[in-house]
């Protein structure tokens, strides 16, 4: 499993600090089999001209924190750190999310077994076949009607879905679907709103008032 962390605020603010407390989140967090998200980051954010800019390492989030120096004020920000499901896509910093196109940046986590669609999707992981998915749906509907349909998608092409966990940037706003069956501490979304600052997060952030995030449905901040 992954962590990640989506971030917005009216106007532009230092990404670092947050990006610092995610780092040490990431670092004593433990998923229900004790593995840690060691394979490597990636962080995006939005420039001045509205365009995602991306930063990826495969070193642990919290051995790279001083990489987060030279990211500038950001108005939308999100960050994932990784941990591959096999040994031979560690190392491999295309698989680092999060992924963007022109509107969009994507992250997930998740843990599902036996998924085969009836039709080729693009893609040598995992993250990127939701991706893919996910991209082609948005090209004819919005986020969250997008987000639903491929949960559907997924429940009649999956054996057993775990968790589940998708988060969408659209540079406007933070879309979420929360599933999993067990393991609550872990798999549990999180998120904080307040007028000056929104977030969703795998996990709470120290110093702000997080609260679970709904199971059902999608989830917009």
């Amino acid at each position: 499993m992954c962590r990640f962390l989506m971030v917005k605020s009216p106007s532009p603010i230092p990404v670092g600090p947050i990006l610092e407390r995610f780092a040490g989140m990431a670092e004593r967090s433990r998923a229900p089999d004790g593995d840690r998200q060691a394979d490597g980051w990636g962080a995006g954010w939005l420039d001045q001209r509205g365009n995602w800019r991306i930063r990826k390492s495969i070193r642990p989030v919290w051995e790279d924190s001083g990489a987060f120096r030279g990211i500038p004020e950001s108005r939308v920000f999100l960050i994932h750190a990784r941990s591959a499901s096999f040994p031979r896509h560690k190392e491999v910093i295309a698989y680092n999310q999060p992924f963007v196109d022109d509107a969009f940046a994507f992250v997930f986590n998740g843990f599902l077994r036996g998924v085969s669609f009836p039709f080729p999707v693009k893609g040598d992981i995992g993250a990127q076949k939701i991706w893919t998915l996910l991209s082609s749906l948005m090209a004819t509907a919005g986020p969250e009607t997008c987000l639903a349909r491929l949960m559907e998608l997924l429940d009649r092409n999956t054996r057993l879905i775990q968790a589940l966990n998708i988060g969408i940037c659209d540079k406007n706003h933070l879309f979420a679907s929360c599933r999993y069956i067990g393991d609550e501490p872990y798999y549990q979304l999180h998120y904080h709103k307040a007028p000056a600052l929104s977030m969703i997060c795998s996990e709470p952030l120290a110093g702000f008032r997080f609260s679970p995030m709904p199971r059902q449905g999608v989830f917009k901040l």
